[in-house]
């Protein structure tokens, strides 16, 4: 099959788009320049400095592809005058402190930056005015979990055990109190602004070293030499490779924009059923890709609580977006152990991300 130049997808949608990614340096947010880029989209950022050492950012230049601005979101007063300079027509919201461990460790700080953050973004827009399309993106673990098999849908309770994932639900509940307050649907052709919500599942790719994260934990303990150490084997997540949902984020972004309120609300972006997994499982796929010595041992210690398991219904999005997941674990593991023998082999990493793009948007059922 010949393949599709990648700016052909989303209908050209984004060539020339002013977008504004809070959270640019991350781990996703860099995933989703990159994308941007390839799409034709000028791109925008407001992050603190790479999270990380090592990171996707730095190791990729992102640098060179996206106008940035190092600032911290909690800072309302250069948010807002970088929003009033920028004038973007689309923002991305994924500036956050994302880690569960780190929240117990920082609670206020947690709290302060997914609370007050989107608090400032959409106070910011509020006051400046212009942005067509808003996603918050959020977390699946944003809900009430009550340990069910079968998976959360966008109407379901609200909760959060820990204070990461509390916070996301209150983030949640900022979003829906602004736009009720502020930018109402029924005052659409006055205000001009739609605003939605992002929930996905447990990303995964090439270039995340987050600590207390699965798969960055395997990596460092490879490239130590090291058995892996597993702190919660039998805890089922919905894997998905970082390109699945970041797809969703844009056809949210697009609809918002073209459609409007239509489009507002809440919307999960998570694997098929059969790509659910536990964290064993994952290991030990991992590190029979990996070859040589890889392997792993599961710790027998006492940690901070964490769901055992956790699964999203998209219908919503399957059957009003038409988004649909493109990559199954197996293949999502595979890019994984591919991206992280080619960046300790020092390749352009850059080229080697950008050739994932475009593998996974010249995968079959794509938009």
């Amino acid at each position: 099959m010949a393949k599709i130049d990648i700016r052909n997808h989303f209908e050209g949608f984004f060539s020339g788009k002013k977008v504004l990614i809070t959270g640019h340096t991350g781990f996703k947010g860099s995933w989703l320049t990159i994308l941007l880029h390839q799409l034709g989209a000028q791109v925008y950022g407001y992050a603190l400095n790479p999270p990380t050492n090592p990171s996707l950012f730095e190791l990729a230049g992102v640098d060179k592809i996206v106008h940035t601005t190092i600032g911290d979101i909690r800072n309302f007063d250069l948010l807002y005058s970088v929003i009033q300079q920028i004038k973007p027509e689309i923002i991305i919201h994924m500036a956050a402190q994302p880690l569960v461990n780190m929240s117990y460790k920082n609670p206020r700080e947690t709290y302060e930056v997914n609370v007050m953050g989107i608090v400032n973004l959409f106070e910011a827009v509020r006051l400046t005015g212009g942005v067509k399309s808003i996603v918050n993106v959020t977390t699946d673990k944003c809900y009430e979990n009550n340990e069910w098999y079968w998976g959360y849908r966008e109407n379901d309770r609200l909760g959060g055990f820990d204070p990461y994932s509390n916070s996301k639900a209150c983030s949640e509940l900022v979003t829906s109190a602004f736009t009720n307050s502020f930018f109402n649907p029924m005052n659409y052709k006055i205000h001009g602004t739609a605003i939605a919500s992002a929930r996905a599942g447990n990303v995964i790719g090439g270039g995340d070293w987050a600590e207390d994260r699965l798969i960055p934990d395997i990596f460092r303990s490879i490239e130590r030499n090291e058995k892996v150490r597993i702190r919660y084997p039998y805890s089922i997540r919905p894997w998905q490779h970082v390109l699945e949902p970041l797809t969703g984020y844009l056809m949210l972004s697009k609809n918002l924009y073209e459609h409007g309120i239509k489009f507002s609300g809440a919307w999960n972006f998570g694997p098929n059923d059969d790509d659910a997994k536990n964290v064993e499982w994952i290991t030990k796929q991992i590190c029979e890709l990996w070859g040589g010595n890889a392997d792993f041992e599961i710790e027998n210690k006492i940690h901070n609580h964490e769901a055992n398991f956790l699964k999203l219904d998209c219908s919503k999005s399957k059957s009003q977006l038409k988004w649909n997941p493109k990559w199954n674990i197996i293949t999502t593991l595979h890019s994984i152990v591919d991206w992280n023998k080619a960046c300790y082999s020092q390749n352009d990493m850059l080229e080697i991300t950008k050739k994932q793009i475009s593998d996974f948007f010249n995968s079959k059922n794509l938009i």
